[in-house]
């Protein structure tokens, strides 16, 4: 695991190279993704990384997990509270559909999530902006394969470098880097709605996927739902589709 986060390390600087940038900078959200991800950009950039804590409905000293990964990381930090422009961005929305009678109540608690997230995606990249860096994301192997993100929010990045871990192989590197035990046990949660968590939506546990992307049998049914999640995101994995080349173009 050494080797493999050194070899990560080298990675994050050779892309930054590449793409003429000056660091890296991640969104913390206080969960072990984030936080593998904050130790892993400051070993790459001890003087060029930084940590961006974006709370909703929530202020930055509230966010007790967060703090404390960019302590335990020594990370340089921004604490930025979007409660007033996602609600302004929400009710706006809400409030023109409404007037055109077409505003869905069954889907506005996922609508509105999914648009937390890219409020998040789109202040990450202007922040990154500011200081010339690259956004690295969070996503692993699991979350990859069954398209447990936002496209376009927490999906939308500069580099995944955990890209392909399970979440056991997250978990042990972050116990290799460090990363206190409170964080590395907590439940894991993309903290979309208040009680939300990870397993519930996806209805299995991260055991259970991690089993099966190591080849291994699993129950016939999870097998099941977990290939049609597969296919089912399959247009999250991809840039934005297009047609083939017209005939005579």
């Amino acid at each position: 695991m050494e080797e493999r986060i050194e070899y990560l390390t080298d990675w994050l600087r050779m892309k930054t190279k590449e793409a003429g940038a000056d660091g890296l900078l991640v969104g913390i959200s206080g969960g072990i993704d984030s936080a593998v991800v904050s130790y892993l950009i400051k070993r790459a950039f001890p003087e060029n990384s930084l940590g961006v804590i974006l709370p909703i409905n929530q202020g930055v000293e509230d966010q007790t997990d967060a703090l404390d990964v960019v302590e335990g990381a020594d990370l340089d930090y921004v604490g930025i509270e979007l409660t007033d422009a996602y609600q302004t961005t929400y009710d706006t929305i809400k409030n023109q559909l409404n007037e055109k009678g077409d505003w869905n109540d069954e889907k506005s608690q996922l609508g509105g999530a999914n648009l937390q997230a890219r409020l998040r995606m789109s202040t990450l990249y202007a922040v990154g902006n500011n200081y010339n860096y690259l956004v690295v994301g969070t996503d692993n192997a699991a979350e990859d394969y069954t398209g447990y993100f936002t496209k376009y929010g927490d999906g939308g990045v500069d580099l995944v470098p955990l890209i392909n871990l399970r979440k056991e192989e997250v978990r042990e590197m972050a116990k290799v880097l460090e990363v206190t035990d409170s964080i590395v046990h907590k439940k894991p949660s993309a903290e979309l709605w208040e009680g939300q968590t990870d397993e519930e939506e996806l209805g299995m546990s991260y055991d259970t996927i991690d089993a099966y992307l190591r080849g291994e049998k699993i129950d016939p049914k999870d097998e099941k739902n977990l290939k049609e999640l597969h296919k089912k995101t399959e247009h999250k994995r991809q840039i934005p589709a297009g047609p083939e080349r017209f005939e005579g173009e």
